[in-house]
């Protein structure tokens, strides 16, 4: 059996003239909560459609659980628990109609843990689809895709809709749970901060393109954010190797460095400059870094 649940190799997919993903190469290990993100339109829900099986790849290969997801939906989808981003739910049901038509599609689904999930998201078997909120509807599709506890659980914008409680405990509980029982999750999200909360390993698209891909603590760990001030006042932004997202204006800028720390400041002090602060960024800062300086070398884990 593979240590990944996900290998996906050279995956390229166009819509028409616009390149929705580039040369995608990328794999999921078993048992981690795995972050995908980027802004909307980078090409997140697309790559979950190709693990889906619901779009078939054009170019390259994309195997979940070593199979081909097109080729064979049924020793796919059964292992996985997918909540998608546009909720779509039979509105003429009520939620005890609901959980039951959803349990004849899996044969592992637990009674128990799904009426565990019913009180802890506040819902009652009584209410129609209809009625329910936003956030009750995605906390509907999260009970749905939990119950039947699947190998791979697939989330795609979860946060879509909840209030900032159920996004920040009840969510952050769940996946925490389902990744500490060996589970894998992918967790789709623009909400860089919630990723960063519960992520084990992060892959960042932007335009279609992966512009990064590691451990979250590699890299959180590689990178600083550098606050280097000029002698005199800049009239344009500054260019060092290694540093790269700059912004600031006039004698302060800032940049986040990929890691070669001691060639930025080799360079920083060759400019007759100085680096008056660093610091270890945020997985936001070092996302809004890298899509700006998208042609920076993405880092790979080799794990």
């Amino acid at each position: 059996m593979s240590d990944n649940v996900v290998e996906i190799h050279e995956l390229t997919r166009h819509f028409w003239r616009k390149t929705a993903l580039a040369n995608i190469t990328l794999s999921i290990p078993r048992g981690v909560v795995f972050g995908l993100v980027g802004e909307n339109g980078a090409g997140k829900t697309t790559l979950i459609k190709h693990l889906l099986g619901l779009l078939k790849a054009q170019e390259g290969t994309v195997a979940v659980f070593g199979l081909n997801p097109v080729d064979d939906p049924v020793g796919v989808l059964g292992r996985i628990g997918y909540l998608s981003e546009t909720r779509e739910l039979p509105d003429w049901m009520r939620i005890s109609q609901f959980m039951s038509y959803s349990q004849a599609f899996y044969p592992k689904w637990d009674r128990t843990y799904a009426e565990e999930l019913r009180d802890m998201f506040e819902l009652s078997n009584e209410q129609r689809i209809k009625s329910l909120s936003r956030g009750q509807r995605a906390r509907v599709g999260l009970l749905a895709a939990l119950a039947h506890r699947p190998e791979f659980l697939v989330l795609d914008e979860p946060s879509s809709g909840l209030d900032p409680v159920v996004r920040r405990d009840i969510l952050a509980a769940i996946i925490r749970t389902v990744a500490d029982e060996g589970r894998t999750i992918l967790f789709s999200s623009h909400l860089l901060d919630e990723v960063e909360r519960v992520a084990d390993q992060v892959a960042m698209l932007h335009l279609g393109r992966l512009v990064l891909s590691s451990k979250l603590d590699e890299i959180l760990d590689v990178h600083r954010v550098m606050t280097i001030q000029f002698p005199e006042s800049l009239s344009s932004t500054p260019t060092f190797p290694g540093g790269f997202g700059w912004s600031g204006g006039g004698r302060d800028w800032t940049c986040v460095c990929n890691g070669e720390l001691e060639i930025l400041r080799s360079a920083v002090t060759d400019a007759g400059a100085s680096i008056v602060e660093q610091r270890r960024p945020s997985l936001e800062e070092v996302f809004l870094a890298r899509a700006r300086g998208v042609s920076v070398a993405p880092m790979r884990s080799q794990l």
